[in-house]
């Protein structure tokens, strides 16, 4: 079914605020993660401290929050979005995480970050794609929370394969040394956003870049996190 202006992309009523794109009922009937991990936001005991997994072995990054699993109506939107030429879903996702956001941060969960980073595309894809659709994400994210963003502060330094379909062992070497910064981050928190984080292998890879450039705290982003 075709979306219009003024419809919600979900159940398709007449909105109330047009450009929010996702009605209140739809936005409050959203499956959220819950009791998942701090650290790598899969299901775990207690929402506050960090699994055993990620004891053993923890990630680069402090916070990974998403909003939901990677299952509909989010995952169909992102799909919609990203391989049938819908730019303007974008403000529309980033509405959604922002929401999300920051709900944590008034509970004190997670801070303001003094940075935010989209996951780079490389130039072939985004021109078979027409558009970023990472940058068209995070451009809005960073101006309501009034962080800095520069999306090519972030770089690939050479064309990598699509990670879908590909193991994990196969993820990890499709993107080593895949990534290059420029700027200075010492000392600084910084945000990592991607659209859905499957394994964590392409932020994992990003967040190592930052901490070893001297970045204080990684939070990754994501609309939407495969458990």
């Amino acid at each position: 079914m075709l979306t219009m202006v003024g419809y919600c992309w979900l159940c398709h009523q007449n909105l109330y605020f047009a450009h929010h794109g996702v009605c209140h009922v739809c936005h409050r009937q959203l499956k959220r993660l819950q009791r998942v991990c701090p650290r790598c936001a899969l299901p775990s005991k207690s929402r506050d401290v960090a699994c055993g997994r990620c004891l053993k072995h923890p990630p680069p990054w402090q916070h990974l929050i998403a909003i939901t699993d990677y299952t509909p109506p989010l995952s169909q939107l992102i799909q919609r979005y990203k391989y049938h030429g819908t730019p303007q879903l974008a403000t529309v996702l980033a509405r959604l995480f922002l929401l999300h956001w920051l709900q944590g941060y008034r509970e004190g969960r997670w801070h303001k970050p003094d940075h935010i980073l989209g996951i780079p595309l490389h130039s072939k894809k985004r021109w078979q794609r027409g558009f970023d659709h990472i940058g068209l994400i995070t451009h809005p994210l960073s101006r309501w929370l009034q962080c800095p963003y520069q999306p090519d502060l972030l770089q690939l330094s050479r064309a990598t394969l699509t990670q879908r379909g590909l193991s994990a062992a196969q993820r990890k070497t499709n993107l080593k040394h895949a990534f290059q910064l420029r700027g200075d981050f010492t000392d600084q928190h910084v945000a990592i956003f991607d659209d859905v984080i499957t394994t964590g292998t392409t932020l994992h890879e990003a967040s190592q870049l930052l901490i070893r450039a001297g970045a204080r705290s990684v939070q990754a982003w994501a609309i939407c996190r495969t458990l």
